[in-house]
């Protein structure tokens, strides 16, 4: 099976052909917005960081806004600054370099002269990028090139009952065809950690697997607060999940059946093949962000609950378990996965609808949350409950 997409200067390929309007920081985010709403083909987000963060957390910002700029969703990247913010110019542009050769240009606004004058120049650096990236004509590509990420939130019962084991079955189908999938959430591992860790490539991994769960648990500690104390969330139990291990045995399923191929820190590249682990709070704004800093050019998010969630960079599909939430919010859900309980179809056959699903929107078919517009970023912290 293949999708249509476009091959980037690094090698890539992407499933969208965007400009992306980074701002470096949260100073310098409205300029930004201005300068992508005056741009068709252009995309944007409110960065609420990259000054006054501790130097753990501005390492995952800037991991994040170079992951953005790397992504094979992106055709070049016009980054604003503001002049004065921690996350400087000079440093935003050599993280993006290290990952990318793709087209950057920079405007900083004191340097500039003001907003008016960002902003103009910035609209003209937009346009030129968005006409270059026209030029470039699909071509045909196998799922190999394909790196999706995997994400549960607002999940009850159903989520682990229908939803995630149709995205496990999606997940070994990717990588049965030579693709890589993301399996994130490390605070929704708690539990159960040994079944992940028996599926572990070698004992690397393994350690790896308790590693960042544990360093998860200290974290929270250090600070007197205990990982329970905002997981399950108000709505998870609302929904009739009663304990972390629960929801966990849950969340895991995102992941099939395949062997764990490596470990890899948040908004880090991926650069191994098949099932891959990110670290990743539960949040999911900040886990989605960091799948797609990370490489993924779709993010499968299934939710017992219902989310409008999206992101600027990425098509994010959103799958429910639960019939009523589906009927509630069919316009914010792609994916009806209620027939895994209720039938008539059985998982595999849902598993094969959802790869066509998947292959039409790598090809250009828009998701809902890319039609109306979804477009929430966060960042993930040194210290998160969720």
């Amino acid at each position: 099976m293949k999708f249509y997409g476009y091959r980037r200067s690094d090698g890539k390929v992407g499933v969208r052909n965007h400009i992306l309007i980074l701002p470096a920081s949260v100073c310098a985010s409205d300029a930004a917005r201005m300068i992508s709403s005056q741009v068709k083909g252009t995309v944007t987000f409110n960065n609420q960081n990259g000054c006054s963060q501790v130097p753990s957390d501005q390492q995952y910002t800037m991991d994040m806004m170079a992951g953005y700029a790397a992504n094979p969703n992106i055709y070049g990247t016009v980054v604003i600054s503001l002049g004065c913010e921690n996350c400087q110019m000079d440093l935003v542009v050599d993280e993006i370099a290290k990952r990318t050769n793709k087209p950057v240009k920079t405007l900083i606004i004191q340097e500039e002269g003001g907003t008016i004058r960002t902003i103009e120049k910035g609209i003209r650096y937009a346009m030129e990028m968005v006409q270059e990236a026209t030029l470039l004509q699909k071509e045909i590509f196998p799922i190999s090139e394909l790196i999706i990420g995997t994400e549960c939130g607002g999940s009850d019962p159903t989520s682990g009952l229908a939803a995630n084991p149709l995205v496990g079955e999606l997940s070994d189908r990717i990588i049965e065809m030579g693709g890589t999938s993301i399996l994130s959430e490390t605070t929704e591992f708690i539990g159960a950690e040994h079944i992940l860790a028996k599926r572990a490539k070698n004992e690397e991994i393994k350690e790896k697997i308790y590693g960042i769960i544990d360093r998860y648990e200290k974290s929270l500690e250090s600070v007197g607060e205990k990982v329970r104390a905002g997981n399950p969330s108000p709505g998870n139990k609302a929904g009739g999940i009663t304990t972390l291990e629960e929801k966990s045995l849950g969340c895991i399923h995102k992941g099939g059946t395949s062997i764990i191929q490596d470990v890899v820190d948040y908004a880090k590249p991926i650069e191994k093949k098949g099932l891959v682990i990110m670290d990743t709070p539960g949040n999911d704004p900040s886990s989605i962000a960091g799948m797609i800093a990370g490489g993924a050019q779709i993010i499968l998010f299934t939710s017992g609950r219902g989310t409008p969630t999206g992101n600027p960079i990425a098509p994010v599909i959103k799958i429910t378990g639960n019939r009523i939430t589906y009927e509630n919010m069919e316009d914010n859900i792609d994916v009806d996965a209620s027939h895994v309980i209720y039938g008539p179809e059985s998982l595999e056959e849902l598993g094969e609808k959802l790869l066509k699903e998947v292959i039409e929107v790598a090809s250009g078919k828009l998701v809902k949350a890319e039609i109306l517009g979804f477009i929430e970023t966060s960042v993930m912290r040194i210290c998160n409950y969720a």
